[in-house]
């Protein structure tokens, strides 16, 4: 059985496949039967007790049986859901550690995957089953959801249940049933954040695609060139044959089948390669504008929630003109590091940065402390005014009393949750730490230390602007510097993709420099 990590996926190649899961507390499941927005065409689609079965999905007793060739033509997925029995008693803090287990109808192990909510989740989305080409496969997810299945089920298209009826597998009358969300319309449940569409997931699948096609065309080039060198050799390994005719004859004929091998693999990466940029065209088209390009018609529409934001975008120069946005999960999952010597170098990033961390969280106040030393981020403050937490900290004796209040807030929150009266954050909170390390104490790390790990109970979004400092001599600065998703800004840095290795070169998204631009993308604050 295979250990997945979030995000993770494999071949489902077993046929009907069966999913459960323990937690601390009781549980009960649901699925989801979802077309490619991540949404059901009707009620039909959510299984649960009330409803326990949809073609190709079953509820049975304390599991979810999918069978993939039964699931209906249209169909682009099924999400498996396990959340928090509305009859029983939730431990203070949520679900705690689940354990979600995907197994043959024969009992044979196919997956296994950890979940460990930190801020209270009650639903989540353990699994998901999807269509890739002519085959099936299955994704770790791990999505969670503070407002349970009241949150979970307007997210994919389904009217909250009814109060008492629990949702995951409730059990209310007729009056009970769950409907169907109009399309774009999002109920929030009260006293739960506005759950998201996704938009995120549809970037990593190209960019999961573009990847593999990358790496088969590489694979290519490497065999043809170790084949044309062994082929070239052989035409003049004999001293006595190396000028004649014949050889020559062999040194063409390897050169042609070199050619013919690289003509094919590039034409199957630059096929590749079109159909993913059409795909790429038409996402940026619906997508929110936290994850769409700048000249997308989402900025002209109303603030729409993300599930993630756009950081830039991956290429290879070797292999074509295919560029893949590179996006990220929001509130951040890690801190982002924009590697730099110089914070004005790359205030146009961080200008982009704040424009998509703000606008993924519409529904939120946003509340930015920006730790600015060398005033490098001048000419983003005015438009930041209204969101800003204070002036900008210019002065390094200021740093400790804004960075102890944050993590005085996610102590506070800690304790609220532990007793049993967490709520989710009410603000978009983000904290850009500037000219990192530099003016910085060692009390100062610490505590950014404990707002990186914790800082999600506020809705905390880190971002340090700094020299990358992950070989440092001083641990605590070495590990939190390691723990960041660095953001390279010299040209020529190599990130890797996740699923081949494949090397890309990331080109940052600068906010445009027109007063008029900026105002319409900085609209949210």
């Amino acid at each position: 059985m295979i250990q997945l990590q979030a995000g993770q996926n494999i071949p489902l190649t077993a046929g009907a496949v069966r999913f459960e899961a323990s937690a601390g507390a009781a549980l009960r499941f649901a699925a989801l039967v979802v077309a490619d927005n991540l949404r059901v065409t009707g009620p039909e689609d959510h299984v649960s007790a009330e409803r326990p079965a949809a073609p190709g999905v079953a509820l049975t007793g304390s599991a979810v049986v999918v069978d993939p060739a039964a699931v209906r033509a249209d169909a682009q997925a099924v999400l498996l859901v396990a959340a928090a029995d509305p009859a029983a008693p939730v431990p203070p803090g949520g679900l705690g550690s689940v354990e979600a287990v995907l197994t043959g109808v024969d009992g044979g192990g196919i997956a296994r995957f950890t979940v460990a909510p930190s801020a209270g989740e009650t639903a989540l989305i353990c699994f998901e089953v999807y269509r890739r080409g002519n085959g099936w496969k299955l994704r770790a997810v791990g999505q969670g959801y503070a407002g349970g299945m009241g949150a979970l089920l307007p997210a994919h298209g389904i009217a909250a249940p009814t109060p008492g009826t629990g949702g995951a597998s409730g059990t209310g009358g007729a009056g009970a049933q769950p409907g169907v969300v109009a399309p774009g319309i999002t109920p929030s449940a009260p006293g739960a954040p506005l759950e998201v569409a996704h938009g995120l997931e549809r970037i990593w699948m190209i960019f999961e695609d573009a990847a593999r096609s990358a790496a088969a065309l590489i694979a290519a080039r490497d065999y043809a060139d170790k084949r044309l060198d062994q082929e070239l050799s052989a035409a003049v390994s004999d001293p006595a044959t190396r000028n004649t005719p014949a050889a020559e004859q062999a040194r063409q004929l390897a050169q042609q089948r070199y050619d013919e091998l690289i003509g094919i693999a590039e034409g199957n990466h630059r096929r590749d390669s079109e159909q993913l940029l059409r795909e790429l065209a038409e996402a940026d088209r619906l997508l929110p504008p936290a994850l769409a390009s700048w000249d997308a018609p989402a900025w002209d529409r109303p603030p729409a929630a993300s599930d993630g934001i756009r950081l830039g975008e991956l290429y290879a120069i070797e292999r074509g003109s295919l560029r893949v946005p590179y996006c990220v999960p929001v509130p951040l999952n890690r801190p982002l590091w924009i590697d730099t010597e110089s914070s004005a170098a790359v205030a146009p990033v961080v200008g982009a940065l704040l424009a998509r961390l703000i606008s993924a969280v519409p529904d939120r106040r946003t509340v930015v402390d920006l730790i600015d030393l060398s005033q490098g981020f001048r000419g983003l403050t005015p438009l930041l005014a209204p969101v800003l937490e204070g002036a900008p900290i210019s002065d390094h004796t200021d740093i400790s009393a804004r960075l102890q209040a944050l993590v005085e807030a996610v102590e506070l929150a800690e304790l609220a949750l532990s007793g049993g009266a967490g709520v989710p954050p009410a603000e978009h909170r983000i904290l850009v730490a500037a000219d990192f390390p530099h003016g910085y104490q060692g009390i100062d790390v610490q505590r950014l230390s404990t707002l990186v790990l914790r800082g999600g109970l506020i809705g905390l979004s880190v971002v340090f602007v700094g020299t990358n400092e992950s070989g440092s001599t001083e641990s605590a600065l070495a590990a939190l510097s390691q723990s960041c998703r660095h953001l390279p800004t010299i040209a020529g840095t190599p990130l890797f993709d996740p699923w081949t290795g494949s090397a890309w070169e990331l080109a940052l998204d600068l906010l445009p420099q027109e007063p008029g631009r900026q105002a319409r993308f900085l609209r949210s604050v």
